[in-house]
């Protein structure tokens, strides 16, 4: 075979860029005039295939949603739908995340997260099992409401200083919570999961541990340690995104702090109030 040959057998000739940026050229179908190229038909059928759908994937469909698509948007421009309020604030979401990760994005590849990072975390902050004893409170409770719980979970709490083996009765009898049936065991759980007000109460606690009532946004909790994990049994993988969480996190509290001390704001604190 000559090498003419082989290199037209093994498909070389086709791949040159001249022929690539041709190929992406060409056009796959045209909507009112607007143009649908083939490089944007192939990544939206290279999408299609990566994900689980009832319907099969077939390169007709897949131009038809995209027809469909621009239909879609010229019927929204033509009824300037983008200048409605809802519409105009989801763009401006858009925006926003796209212009930060635009930003950070050459400091978040450079993140690491490193076995050590993770048993620093781990630490400090300890997976415990728990149950809890929950008296609800709405999201922003009226005073008579808040009370009521209070007062209720400290004749709970009274009740198991004297009797703390009763802990999952009185939680199935009480409990708000969808735990109450099995005795309030939630089992365990990564502080990230936890409310932090829920997570302080139990932190450094031994098992058999029972909390005196703690509010969190949910309500009242009378909580009981369980039992705590050890660092061998933990999942790594899960920390380790909550560590990269945490370092991310910092990249963009160090982001915004640059650009607040950059910008005239004013923050009227009587309506914090």
């Amino acid at each position: 075979m000559t090498a003419f040959k082989l290199i037209l057998a093994l498909g070389l000739l086709s791949a040159s860029p001249l022929a690539l940026s041709q190929k992406d050229n060409a056009v796959v179908a045209t909507v009112n005039g607007k143009e649908i190229k083939q490089s944007e038909f192939e990544e939206s059928y290279r999408q299609n295939m990566m994900f689980v759908s009832d319907k099969v994937v077939t390169k007709e469909k897949v131009i038809n949603d995209l027809i469909n698509r621009e239909l879609g948007i010229m019927r929204a421009k033509k009824t300037n739908l983008d200048q409605e309020p809802i519409v105009k604030k989801k763009m401006e979401d858009v925006l926003y995340h796209a212009q930060v990760s635009k930003d950070l994005e050459p400091k978040l590849k450079k993140i690491v997260v490193t076995d050590d990072d993770v048993k620093d975390y781990y630490k400090a902050h300890p997976e415990y099992r728990t149950a809890h004893i929950l008296f609800r409170l709405e999201a922003v409770p009226e005073i008579e409401q808040a009370k009521a719980a209070q007062d209720k979970a400290r004749e709970v709490y009274a009740q198991l200083k004297e009797e703390p083996n009763k802990f999952a009765e009185l939680a199935n009898r009480y409990s708000q919570s969808s735990t109450a049936a099995n005795g309030g065991d939630i089992g365990f759980q990564p502080a990230v999961r936890l409310a932090p007000e829920y997570f302080d109460a139990i932190k450094g606690k031994s098992p058999g541990h029972i909390t005196s009532p703690v509010r969190t946004q949910f309500g009242y909790h009378i909580i009981k340690v369980l039992a705590e994990k050890d660092y061998e049994s933990i999942n790594t993988a899960l920390y380790k995104k909550v560590v990269y969480d945490i370092k991310r996190d910092a990249i963009m509290d160090d982001y915004f702090a640059d650009l607040r001390q950059k910008a005239k704001i004013k923050v009227n604190e009587e309506h914090l109030k």
